[in-house]
């Protein structure tokens, strides 16, 4: 327990559940009050959770909670077993929590090029857009075994991993420094209705200040990004529901699309 916060019960908690696929009712305890205890349940979660990270996810803070959490950005771990790599006329399968929360989002995915020096704690812009050794298109099947994670705030998204399920990786935008990466435009479609439409413009500064948030925090907390890590930079086109049984596509204007297909989360071997 740190400052009164049961950090490790927490974060214990919130493993059981996605590891055995049950849905949670409520928070598991009560609710961090700012991202830095968010950022420790994560931590501990990641010490008790049975695979690698192979990358991370950069999601946005609401406008109405950046002056109090003095954040845009939160960002959580992408595990070895749930990255996909697609190429077209793929259909991916992605488990969803019955009871839970589940959404699609259309991302601009960055692999990195080397390893960030450990001891790097402050990054520039220019910095960071270095690190970026290709950019990919991308879907990220965002969930949680908790139903209110998003209406709970960013603090209780940060906790549960960031509210991350895995991560479709598709082709490769080879020309993105050329065109202009404010120049991208995506789309996202759930059961064949286009529900959302943006772009890399969506986030402020752009995936590269994705970039140069994550490697900020990744570093202070221990955790340098490595090269060949995959980086999903944000939600371009929204936050979409999707519920088991539902299909789901994100497409990008000159460069494909992904598609998906929800089914019921099961428990793990």
């Amino acid at each position: 327990m740190a400052d009164g916060f049961p950090i490790d019960d927490v974060a214990a908690r919130f493993v059981r559940a996605r590891r055995s696929a049950t849905a949670l009712p409520d928070y598991p305890g009560p609710v961090p009050s700012d991202l830095a205890t968010g950022y420790r349940v994560q931590d501990a979660a990641l010490k008790l959770w049975p695979d690698e990270v192979i990358g991370w996810k950069v999601g946005r803070v609401p406008p109405e909670h950046e002056e109090r959490l003095q954040s845009n950005r939160i960002c959580g771990p992408v595990f070895a077993k749930s990255l996909w790599h697609v190429t077209p006329g793929d259909v991916t399968p992605f488990p969803v929590f019955e009871g839970g929360f589940a959404a699609v989002e259309a991302e601009y995915v960055a692999r990195i090029a080397f390893d960030a020096p450990a001891d790097k704690l402050t990054w520039t812009t220019e910095e960071a857009a270095e690190l970026i050794g290709a950019l990919h298109i991308g879907m990220e099947p965002a969930g949680s075994p908790l139903a209110s994670i998003n209406i709970l705030g960013p603090t209780v998204v940060v906790s549960d991993f960031g509210n991350n399920a895995g991560l479709m990786v598709g082709a490769e935008i080879a020309d993105w420094r050329e065109r202009g990466i404010e120049n991208l435009r995506c789309e996202t479609v759930i059961a064949g209705q286009v529900v959302g439409q943006g772009g890399a413009f969506v986030l402020p500064g752009g995936p590269v200040e994705s970039i140069r948030f994550l490697a900020q925090n990744t570093a202070r907390r221990g955790r340098p990004l490595k090269a060949g890590m995959y980086i999903c930079t944000g939600a371009a086109a929204g936050i979409h529901d999707i519920v088991a049984g539902q299909s789901g596509a994100v497409r990008f204007a000159g460069y494909g699309e992904i598609a998906c297909h929800a089914v019921r989360a099961q428990p793990a071997d």
